[in-house]
């Protein structure tokens, strides 16, 4: 996910209350710096979700057989509890507690840029928490830190939430919570699947290959792509989008440029774009970035879309308010925020598994950027 920056500086993981919520977990200063053995193991330490890998079974199973609960049959039981040994697992004793009790809490982790797609998905994923009468515990940090997650985990199990969310379009936040065992379900929005975790996504795939098809549609046959960052999951998959859209047409594929979702970064493209002057259209994969690249169109005296089409991604409230108004994909990010609530209930109400919510498809929102290409590019590209 991406969009607009914002000012602000980090929210302390340790104040994880919402006011909203009413839960008032008081002070970080109040809160005890926890065990690392009594909220999370970590990579190269056999967590719940490998046992249940290795036994078959859905890790809500492993953690009855941990908690000694009933609605597990005999041969399972023992199953579980033979991979435990195979594995060497050795069990969280505070998150084994926890788990017995219900907090009627889900905890939410914000990393990353205060954004707009991350921002919208978060106040989504609240409503339908506070709807389904979970209040949440949100931890944010303006930057993914291994350490820091790891921290805020801790804080909140020990707080007793009965699952854990992350919103974070980077994959080293979804490695880092695979190697955390917290003692309760996670759901994570990720565009890549991850072993031990629930996922919910956007196909980001699919909409870049639609924002190309688009593109190909009106003629062009040279098209660049500005994409995001190399650590971003939806980036990889939009890249990815976007380069079976034109093997499939036997279209010549350049290598991206890489951008960092902000607008300083496409204007930079921009310009290496239009000094190249191959592209007579640009896949764009943010619309912030789409914005510094038509800036540095009007600066080069480029028009748009009469010389160079643009089509963004994401379609952020400023999109239809861009010189010329932006073609783009438009994700509905507070349905996201719905999808990733329904597929923590789907959990908590232990489902055999929630389904991946991942089939839900950018839109195409046609606008002014975006026009067949210039009729001597053109006829150059047959």
């Amino acid at each position: 996910m991406s969009g607009a920056d914002a000012a602000g500086r980090a929210v302390d993981p340790a104040a994880v209350s919402d006011p909203a919520a009413g839960l008032g977990a008081g002070p970080a200063a109040d809160l005890k710096a926890p065990d690392p053995a009594a909220a999370a193991t970590f990579a190269g330490v056999p967590t719940m979700f490998d046992v249940a890998r290795h036994a078959g079974v859905s890790h809500q199973t492993v953690s009855r057989v941990l908690n000694d609960l009933p609605g597990v049959a005999a041969a399972t039981r023992e199953r579980v509890r033979q991979a435990m040994a195979e594995l060497n697992y050795a069990p969280s004793p505070t998150a084994r507690a926890m788990a017995r009790r219900r907090s009627g809490s889900i905890g939410l982790i914000q990393a990353g840029r205060p954004d707009y797609g991350p921002s919208s998905a978060a106040l989504g994923f609240n409503e339908a928490a506070r709807e389904a009468g979970y209040a949440v515990s949100q931890a944010s940090m303006r930057a993914l830190d291994a350490d820091e997650l790891t921290q805020a985990v801790h804080r909140l199990v020990l707080q007793r939430v009965e699952a854990i969310v992350l919103i974070s379009g980077e994959r080293e936040g979804v490695d880092v919570l695979r190697g955390i065992d917290a003692g309760v379900p996670v759901v994570a929005v990720a565009s890549e699947r991850s072993p031990g975790t629930h996922r919910v996504s956007f196909d980001q795939a699919a909409g870049a290959r639609l924002a190309t098809e688009h593109l190909i549609g009106l003629g062009h046959r040279r098209i660049a792509h500005v994409a995001g960052p190399a650590d971003s999951m939806d980036a990889a998959e939009r890249r990815r989008g976007f380069a079976a859209a034109l093997e499939a047409h036997g279209l010549e594929h350049r290598e991206p440029i890489e951008g960092d979702w902000l607008a300083a970064s496409g204007h930079a493209a921009g310009v290496r774009v239009l000094e190249d002057g191959w592209a007579t259209a640009v896949f764009v994969g943010n619309d912030q970035m789409s914005l510094g690249l038509l800036a540095a169109c009007h600066a080069a005296g480029v028009a748009v879309p009469d010389d160079l089409s643009v089509v963004g991604f994401d379609d952020i409230p400023e999109a239809a308010f861009f010189t010329p108004a932006l073609t783009t994909m438009r994700q509905d990010f507070h349905t996201l925020g719905l999808d990733i609530m329904a597929t923590v209930l789907d959990v908590l109400r232990d489902e055999p598994s929630a389904p991946d919510r991942t089939t839900r498809v950018p839109e195409l929102v046609v606008r002014a950027s975006t026009a067949a290409p210039p009729r001597a590019a053109d006829l150059a590209g047959m």
